[in-house]
């Protein structure tokens, strides 16, 4: 074991945010947050700047035309690249994760889940590991099969109909996405619109045919 602390950079537009991760950051015996940024060229700069182990970074935050959180992790990899990124977001579809760690980040968390799952995400990434939330990690592992032939529904909604096709209630889907029964139900007209089907029936009979449940 070394002594030296698990170094961090803090990235999110809002100070207020920022604030409270540094906190929680700073609680933990072994971590130090060495720097903060409130936007894209600034989350760069800082990281490059004092090549932390692990970079914070918001996936919504200011920056210039095609200067997105994501877009900038190539340039981030190659001026630090020991530099280890937790995408840090209110985005909780599994196609957003899903980007992310396409776009080379090691960890999604939740805002909502940050005063649980951040300190547990800085130290995995550090590690060398993948950390992603629990929830959405369920959903990218359900939704491997999905076609990709079939793209106009959101791996949500793919998840949804699949529930659907299972023969789980509305209620029961709510229940395991952790979502309300409104939203299933918003989900499930989407997903009826999109793809020109008309009934429960004709929703189970489409997952069949496409392969999202075993016959």
């Amino acid at each position: 074991m070394t002594d030296r602390p698990l170094t961090i950079v803090l990235a999110d537009d809002h100070g207020v945010v920022r604030a409270g991760l540094r906190l929680l950051l700073e609680k933990v015996e072994d971590f130090e947050v060495l720097a903060e940024a409130g936007d894209v060229e600034g989350a760069l700069s800082a990281a490059a700047d004092h090549k932390p182990d692990v970079l914070v970074l918001d996936l919504n935050m200011p920056g210039g035309p095609g200067r997105t959180s994501l877009a900038i992790l190539p340039e981030l990899h190659n001026r630090t690249p020991a530099t280890r990124v937790v995408i840090l977001t209110m985005q909780d579809d599994a196609a957003f994760a899903r980007t992310a760690l396409g776009a080379g980040a090691r960890g999604y968390v939740l805002k909502e889940s940050a005063d649980t799952e951040l300190v547990d995400a800085v130290r995995a990434v550090a590690a060398g590991q993948v950390f992603l939330n629990p929830r959405l990690g369920a959903q990218m592992a359900g939704a491997d099969d999905i076609p990709a032939d079939h793209s106009a529904l959101s791996a949500r909604e793919w998840e949804v109909l699949r529930l659907i096709a299972l023969g789980h209630t509305n209620s029961e889907i709510a229940e395991q996405l952790f979502l309300s029964v409104r939203t299933i139900e918003s989900h499930r007209a989407s997903i009826q619109q999109k793809l020109d089907l008309h009934s429960r029936a004709e929703l189970v009979r489409y997952a069949l045919e496409h392969g999202l449940v075993g016959g």
